[in-house]
């Protein structure tokens, strides 16, 4: 999560405006895409396609000038808050397009939109909503469920984590169980829905899309962070709790409407829920599309990994021809490196140290990924992820403060025990321990809906 957060942002993404497009599935196209990696395929592009015509168009009308060349990021998440199969798409689009013609060794000018209205948003989705219906129209001759056929275990768990029931044991069939209060809840049975919700999360045939986060062109951290969350797991290890009797509980990230706060489950349910949750053989969940992708010809003027300039050789300077372009258009001095022969070894691991009770900030080249003698990005060194995730500057002497280098690996026990004894430290691991505690809540009964993504 964090080492595919800081490719994006190092590599990948250009400092301007970008926009996180959300877009939900119906529950019966979240099935037949769960597994159908073409169609899942189908219906990125359609939403893709998109959103992409409505920045152009907005952009033609702020600015007067065509602009044809867009660019995005999307995550495939397959989970929901409650570890059920949710299909959903997260978009990191963007916010404007870049002009179609530019010029030779030129970087292209970014050509920023205003935020989307409600309006633009219900646009989009309804146009996704038109491509997908054709789209399944198109397909409608191929109904054959092949998952069931050819999995019928894996449809069966796939079917009951969408429908939110159990699906073995002697309680197959019966809904989750699910912790709360009622105290306060968000929404009462019946009510009729925020109109402040539906404007800003327009609906549209069981899909419904967000896009109300943005990060600015230079809040490179913020965006670090967006990206961090658009990659997470399934599971966070702290929100899952064993209780007394053995039962586990899953801690929602935020309340339901309904008041629901905790997910109850046995252990042979989680592992029915984790199963669909994984994605099927040989589909890409992140996928990148126009000027970002990979094949797109003006990737490399406009991507900050641009910027850096390849190593020439051993001991000499190099300095990329359109390097300096670049950098003047995204607001960046050119730089110069220069190769030693051992420099490899401590470039991505070089940390800047800062004063005693001030925050140490790592530099650029620690938190830039590493070349190799054939100019191929590499990922960044584990020392640099601690220090860009955590702020632990794993590699800093605790007595003279200076940046250490990793000499060697020990992996013989024994050594590693005399070693340890030397420096009177403790030859084994601490103990594990777990936290065990009853959750005092109530439970009730829940209607039979089946349990969506929602706060």
């Amino acid at each position: 999560m964090a080492d595919t957060a800081a490719q994006l942002v190092d590599r990948v993404l250009p400092e301007v405006p970008i926009r996180q497009w959300v877009l939900t599935l119906p529950y019966p196209l979240r099935y037949r895409c769960a597994y159908d990696a073409r169609l899942t395929g189908a219906v990125l592009r359609a939403f893709i396609r998109t959103v992409f015509g409505e920045l152009r168009r907005r952009a033609r009308r702020h600015w007067g000038l065509r602009a044809e060349q867009c660019g995005a990021v999307t995550f495939i998440q397959r989970f929901g808050s409650a570890l059920n199969l949710n299909l959903h798409f997260h978009t990191l689009a963007l916010d404007g397009a870049y002009p179609y013609v530019v010029g030779r060794g030129q970087a292209p000018r970014f050509l920023s939109v205003p935020p989307p209205d409600s309006d633009d948003v219900a646009r989009v989705l309804a146009g996704t909503a038109r491509r997908v219906r054709r789209l399944i129209e198109a397909r409608a001759g191929d109904e054959d469920d092949a998952l069931a056929r050819d999995e019928p275990l894996l449809a069966l768990l796939a079917d009951a984590s969408l429908r939110s029931r159990i699906a073995s044991g002697p309680q197959r069939g019966l809904p989750w169980r699910r912790l709360g209060d009622r105290v306060e809840p968000r929404a009462a049975e019946g009510a009729e829905p925020d109109p402040e919700s539906s404007a800003r999360v327009p609906q549209h045939g069981g899909m419904s899309l967000h896009a109300d986060v943005a990060v600015p062109a230079r809040d490179r951290r913020r965006l670090e962070r967006l990206c961090r969350y658009v990659a997470r797991p399934a599971l966070a290890h702290e929100r899952l709790e064993e209780r007394t009797d053995g039962t586990l509980v899953l801690r929602l990230k935020t309340r339901w409407r309904d008041g629901t706060t905790h997910i109850l489950m046995e252990r042979s349910e989680l592992l029915e829920r984790l199963v669909p949750l994984v994605p099927p053989p040989r589909a890409h969940q992140v996928r990148y599309h126009g000027i970002l992708a990979p094949g797109a010809s003006l990737r490399d003027r406009v991507a900050p990994g641009a910027a850096i300039p390849r190593p020439a050789g051993r001991g000499t300077t190099a300095l990329d021809p359109g390097a300096s372009d670049r950098a003047s258009a995204m607001g960046r001095e050119p730089v110069q490196t220069s190769r030693q022969p051992n420099a490899s070894a401590s470039s991505g691991a070089a940390i800047e140290t800062a004063r005693i009770g001030t925050e140490a900030k790592p530099s650029t080249e620690a938190h830039l990924p590493s070349a190799d003698a054939r100019g191929r990005s590499r990922r960044l060194r584990w020392a640099s992820l601690l220090q860009r995730v955590f702020e632990i500057e794993a590699l800093r002497c605790p007595r003279c403060g200076s940046t250490m280098r990793l000499i060697g690996a020990i992996e013989d026990p024994v050594v590693a025990r005399k070693i340890l004894a030397c420096l009177g430290l403790p030859a084994r691991a601490p103990p594990l321990a777990v936290q065990i505690e009853d959750h005092a809540v109530e439970s009730w009964d829940f209607d039979q809906t089946p349990i969506d993504d929602e706060p």
